[in-house]
């Protein structure tokens, strides 16, 4: 019903960037925040960074300053652009939306996740 197609991963030195988009589609009545979350190897899922409808963002201490999270509304769209990667950067990154569904739930949705991988 709802799905989340990410975008822009890849293979990056240290230093680089990259730029991370995630579309939702599927019967959706509002969206309450998207955001990006990321998993590496042995190591819990951390939220990176996410944002509301309104515009608020937060970001985890480590990418303050380096990632900007915004999105595009009327495409239900969220972007992270990544500036000065590091290797400690590496990871799965998720995307993840709360959303209204048509019950007037609100609901949790998960991208498939996209590799993200820096080399220094």
């Amino acid at each position: 019903q709802v799905q989340l197609v990410e975008s822009g991963g890849g293979s990056v030195q240290a230093g680089g960037s990259l730029r991370l988009s995630c579309a939702a589609s599927g019967s959706i009545l509002s969206i309450y925040s998207m955001g990006w979350y990321r998993q590496a190897p042995g190591k819990q899922r951390e939220l990176v960074a996410r944002i509301t409808s309104g515009g608020s963002s937060n970001y985890m201490d480590s990418v303050k300053g380096r990632f900007t999270i915004s999105r595009d509304n009327a495409k239900n769209t969220v972007y992270l652009q990544m500036d000065s990667l590091k290797a400690e950067d590496t990871a799965v990154y998720y995307c993840n939306a709360a959303i209204r569904d048509r019950l007037g739930r609100r609901n949790e949705y998960w991208g498939q996740g996209t590799q993200v991988t820096v080399s220094s």
